[in-house]
């Protein structure tokens, strides 16, 4: 795996331990030889991983729409930053130069990228892995939302399991590097219902 994208929050958010598992995956990342793609913003948590990386030598690129550039929210020191005009052509970039997802703490923002991701992959217009790093249970809600979603017969079991939860930088870059894409179809056969 050679690029891992990384959603995350433009906050740091209230509890300090995310900023720490932030600062971990990006020094994570750097030790593997694996460079970091993600949205180009020196803020937040983005600020924090992006930092991590090019503090041990690693390669950083951002992704950035340009009305955040003109906003000055873009990261001086990257190894390459692109800039775009929409969100949309801003994940599609990212999307086309990753190897793989991961998600820290966010928002509405972080979300919605790591569920765009997550519904590529059960598509199978992409064959990455998909995770959460799930800092002192930061998704743990989230999962359980999900696991309903399987119950309800929305998400098959076999999608839900391809999402990759960890708790720390390593477990998840660990199960990352032996991934292996399902190759089960989206819609549940009628002879199911």
């Amino acid at each position: 795996m050679k690029r891992v994208c990384v959603f995350c929050g433009s906050s740091r958010g209230n509890v300090a331990s995310f900023a720490v598992a932030a600062q971990a995956l990006g020094e994570a990342l750097a030790a593997r030889d694996c460079e970091l793609v993600f949205g180009g913003s020196h803020v937040g948590l983005m600020g924090v991983v992006a930092d991590a990386v090019l503090a041990k030598g690693g390669n950083v690129t951002g992704v950035l729409p340009r009305f955040m550039a003109d906003k000055e929210l873009a990261h001086s020191r990257l190894t390459q930053l692109h800039l775009v005009d929409t969100m949309h052509e801003r994940k599609q970039l990212m999307a086309e130069l990753a190897d793989g997802f991961i998600a820290l703490p966010g928002g509405f923002g972080t979300l919605e990228e790591i569920f765009e991701a997550i519904t590529w992959q059960q598509l199978h217009l992409h064959d990455c892995p998909c995770g959460l790093l799930n800092v002192d249970g930061y998704f743990d809600a989230l999962l359980e939302f999900l696991r309903g979603s399987v119950a309800g017969g929305f998400v098959r079991p076999a999608h839900f399991d391809q999402l990759i939860v960890a708790a720390t930088p390593a477990e998840l870059l660990d199960r990352f590097a032996v991934y292996q894409p399902e190759r089960a179809e989206k819609w549940i056969s009628r002879k199911l219902i």
